[in-house]
């Protein structure tokens, strides 16, 4: 019988997650693993040594030195035929903040996790926990752009209670982290890149994007079963555009 597949422990989630060049195809598509960006990150930016690495990943030494020949030879493979990268997916799972691990050792800490776990409390084992893009009691509609969640907690089909919880300035690939440290099941969304969304279903969140309008009655909407969604893919998720407004052009 086949050895499992150990799952490789990473820090945390990218900021980014698609990236394409200017004239590239839209279509030519590479998949780099959440642990093939990780041992990225940790030899090539963090300049960390395979050995390292593969303590912060909770793997072999061999395996760290497969995994980021795989994913030297993508990023090869975007930079010189243009090709559309995502990062997602992989065997994986996310550090938790209060790990003793040699993740101390680098120097960017999870501020994404910190701040979940301040802020959101544990949910109850028969909740279900629902986030919604939130601006000003309406459904903000880019999802990389959000600072402002409202977490609804849902039993029996009806809402015990809800917040609004800051993002402290994490973007794009770290809002997905940051979901999935506050325990959300579902999300009521506008617009997002392709990366996210793949990132988002990777994780077995269910997805519901171009939502408009008050978050309570999306969310009320949701639970009587008549929500109204359509899909609203942002063609930019890495975040050249600071003046787009996923609501008025560039959008799918």
């Amino acid at each position: 019988m086949p050895r499992p597949k150990k799952c490789r422990r990473i820090f945390e989630f990218p900021k980014y997650l698609e990236f394409m060049a200017v004239e590239g195809s839209q279509e030519d598509i590479l998949i780099m693993t959440m642990d093939e960006y990780e041992t990225i990150y940790l030899v090539d930016y963090e300049h960390l040594t395979h050995e390292e690495c593969a303590e912060c990943m909770d793997i072999s030494r061999t395996t760290v030195t497969e995994i980021y020949e795989v994913a030297r030879s993508k990023l090869a493979d975007c930079l010189v035929n243009g090709k559309r990268l995502l990062i997602a997916g992989g065997r994986y799972r996310i550090s938790g903040v209060h790990e003793e691990s040699c993740y101390q050792k680098v120097a960017h800490t999870s501020r994404m996790n910190q701040h979940a776990s301040m802020v959101i409390e544990e949910k109850g084992n028969n909740m279900k926990r629902i986030a919604v893009n939130y601006e000003d009691g309406n459904v903000f509609q880019h999802f990389g752009r959000t600072t402002e969640f409202k977490i609804y907690d849902i039993e029996d089909g009806k809402v015990m209670k809800s917040e609004i919880v800051g993002t402290n300035g994490v973007s794009h690939g770290a809002l997905v982290g940051f979901l999935q440290e506050a325990n959300v099941d579902a999300l009521i969304c506008g617009g997002m890149g392709q990366g996210a969304k793949t990132a988002l279903q990777e994780s077995g969140m269910e997805i519901y994007p171009g939502v408009t309008g008050n978050t309570d009655l999306a969310v009320e909407r949701l639970l009587a079963g008549n929500l109204e969604t359509k899909e609203v893919l942002c063609d930019h998720s890495h975040g050249h555009h600071d003046d787009h407004n996923c609501g008025s052009h560039g959008c799918k």
